[in-house]
């Protein structure tokens, strides 16, 4: 999943275009009162907690865990680690976006450790890296047991769902 948390600006406007919603800012992300140039090189870090509740649901009777991120969490999560002019600034992105999404996923198994398995955490980076930019403030990131395991160029081609459509709530 290290190549989803790189991923280049490329992937993500293929992965945007896939799901064929345009690219919006989060509202969280949003400040009516602030200069639109200001902090746009080093925007603010959210700390934890970065996941409010998880919550296990049946859908078309397949098992599927309701991840319901926190208003840090979905900031977190907009912020790639993509962007960086220089190969030090790239390199200290990618490591604080790898931090978070580790942080992200260990408050995911707090809340739900039946979830720790491969598939639901190359979904949840998935998500991670790309639900808050294809839809923003969606109510939940949708993980599923039953999902296969897949490379990263095929977890982005089918919108963090292999296997299936994803869940409508």
């Amino acid at each position: 999943m290290k190549a989803l948390l790189a991923a280049p600006v490329t992937v993500v406007a293929m992965f945007v275009a896939l799901l064929g919603s345009p690219i919006q800012a989060h509202p969280a992300l949003a400040d009516p009162g602030a200069d639109p140039g200001a902090g746009a090189a080093n925007p603010p870090n959210p700390l934890p907690p970065f996941i409010d509740h998880t919550q296990w649901a049946r859908w078309h009777g397949l098992s599927s865990l309701r991840v319901f991120p926190t208003p840090a969490g979905r900031m977190a999560a907009s912020q790639p680690g993509t962007g960086a002019t220089e190969a030090t600034e790239a390199t200290e992105a990618t490591e604080a976006t790898e931090a978070s999404v580790d942080e992200a996923w260990a408050e995911v198994l707090a809340l739900s450790p039946d979830a720790d398995t491969a598939g639901m955490r190359a979904q949840f980076v998935c998500h991670w890296q790309f639900a808050e930019l294809a839809q923003p403030g969606k109510s939940s990131w949708n993980l599923e047991p039953w999902r296969p395991v897949v490379d990263d160029a095929e977890m982005v081609a089918s919108g963090c769902n292999p296997g299936g459509p994803e869940e409508a709530l």
